[in-house]
């Protein structure tokens, strides 16, 4: 094994002009992606959907996860799980049933279909606990964090993979995610993104990979060649040993993505494999693309890229480097439409919009950070139970509520119900709603939850404190909103731009 990754946190790569971006200009995304859809080859084949159209219910805990599978009519019903919290060894036990095959230690999503796992509200971390797809298809991972899967010591999860696939499995899109470890191999880590035995039609987009000594793998050894079709885009990859990714055999698309800190390999293309690697920022690294550890060749096709203070080595028998002056030695045709953002702004691009918490944001393709205006998987409305969050109680329950332009049909009281399943709306596509209490609070946090079906309607909006007027937090989309704690006795939401008519569900306040 090449040595351990360094433990040390790199530092943060700074933000890149946005304005300064020059791209080619390719045809524009596809309906399906500007709205939140899969994009890249997890769009082909049929599409990913994941759970769209089925019963949306809500996790703290792995077993819920794993209950949420099992109560299904059958091992195909579309459903949409979200998930808050902390997800561990203490909370994730099998469960049986007609519709799974789970096991404890894991998040099994094993012979199933048609499933999204998403998180909401304050955060969703899986804690030395990954994520197996196994003998699936049809599968959708967002806005997630799963950390410090070990394979060695103790304890052990999932091989040590924090998202892994094999046997069979069939259109997966992951997104908004961040994968991390500790260390490599010696400190018991494994790969933090895996395919291997007839795995195809996978997508990795918006995600962070760090601290770890394998990004991931296509192929577990050089006759593992039926793997394939996978896109990775717009992800950052830092403080990594190798496996950015390792391909073995198989077609990879890898665009736009940004490169810090790759230590001893980046793209390794091999046995057969061929990649497309274009727009891509690479930076402070080496050998980031070639045929590495292996005489089996494999093929590229390059064009866009920069590549910032990477170093290569000499080529040997089992080492061919594409630099440093990397030409493609191959023609890959994409069959998807997709747009490149300029590969100078790739880096700040990544780091506005990539990984879990950050509103699910997206390029524009110009360079440009967007929310989605549409929401990421339709949703029915969930049962109705509120949200544990961490910092102390929801303050908002039991207290007051008012606002402006109510829209018919809906009632400030809507918001502090803890009920996913009602919700407050202004007339049009702004307005005011607020939390009020009978004295002096102190409030440092807040939770907006969007109606289930209406996830990505809130634009832009401010955070006031209505006693004084003054703005504590100005910011776009739903989620978790944190700001120096401030002594008021009403605080208010103020929407000032949407897509159609915004449903907030829940206006959580939280002292800490």
């Amino acid at each position: 094994m090449r040595r351990a990754v360094a433990l040390r946190l790199q530092v943060v790569l700074a933000a890149v002009a946005i304005a300064a971006a020059a791209g080619v200009a390719l045809p524009m995304l596809q309906a399906s992606a500007a709205a939140g859809g899969a994009s890249g080859y997890a769009s082909a084949n049929g599409g990913t959907t994941g759970g769209a159209g089925g019963q949306t219910v809500r996790a703290t805990t792995g077993t819920a996860i794993h209950a949420a599978l099992c109560n299904r009519a059958s091992s195909s019903t579309p459903i949409i799980i979200e998930v808050s919290g902390t997800i561990n060894h203490g909370n994730t036990t099998k469960v049986s049933g007609g519709s799974c095959n789970t096991a404890a230690d894991v998040i099994e999503l094993k012979q199933i279909s048609n499933v999204t796992i998403i998180g909401v509200g304050s955060g969703a971390v899986f804690d030395q606990l990954g994520i197996h797809i196994r003998e699936a298809r049809n599968i959708i991972i967002r806005n997630v964090t799963v950390r410090n899967v070990k394979k060695s010591g103790s304890p052990t999860s999932n091989g040590g993979d924090a998202i892994g696939m094999e046997s069979s499995v069939r259109n997966v899109w992951v997104d908004h995610v961040t994968l991390e470890a500790s260390g490599g191999e010696a400190e018991g880590f494994d790969g933090l993104f895996d395919m291997k035995n007839d795995t195809q039609y996978v997508t990795l987009s918006y995600s962070i990979l760090r601290n770890s000594g394998r990004g991931g793998l296509i192929g577990s050894s050089e006759s593992d060649r039926s793997n394939g079709y996978i896109t990775f885009h717009h992800n950052l990859y830092e403080n990594i040993d190798s496996r950015t990714p390792l391909l073995r055999g198989g077609i990879a698309h890898i665009y736009n993505n940004s490169y810090v800190s790759l230590h001893e390999s980046g793209i390794n293309s091999r046995a057969g494999a061929r990649a497309k690697v274009e727009n891509n920022y690479f930076k402070n690294s080496k050998d980031v693309l070639g045929t590495f550890y292996t005489s089996e060749a494999g093929y590229w096709q390059v064009g866009g890229n920069i590549f910032d203070n990477v170093t290569w080595s000499a080529p040997g028998s089992e080492n061919n480097p594409a630099g440093p002056n990397p030409q493609s030695n191959t023609t890959v045709s994409i069959p998807y439409s997709y747009s490149l953002d300029g590969a100078s702004c790739v880096p700040g691009l990544v780091l506005q919009t990539a990984g879990a918490n950050k509103g699910l944001q997206e390029s524009n393709g110009s360079c440009t950070p967007q929310t989605p205006t549409a929401t990421p998987t339709p949703t029915v409305s969930p049962t109705p139970s509120p949200t544990p969050s961490p910092g102390g109680p929801n303050l908002s329950l039991g207290a007051g509520s008012d606002g402006s332009s109510k829209a018919d049909g809906t009632s400030y009281g809507n918001v502090r119900d803890g009920n996913m399943s009602t919700f407050w709306s202004p007339a049009g596509s702004t307005g005011d709603i607020s939390i009020k209490w009978g004295s002096a609070t102190t409030v440092s946090r807040v939770v907006i939850r969007e109606a289930s079906g209406s996830e990505g309607g809130i634009g832009a909006w401010q955070l006031i404190n209505a006693g004084t007027g003054a703005v504590l937090k100005s910011g776009s989309g739903a989620g978790a909103i944190t700001f120096t704690p401030t002594s008021l006795s009403k605080l208010t939401f103020r929407i000032t731009s949407s897509a159609g008519t915004p449903k907030v569900a829940e206006f959580e306040t939280y002292a800490g």
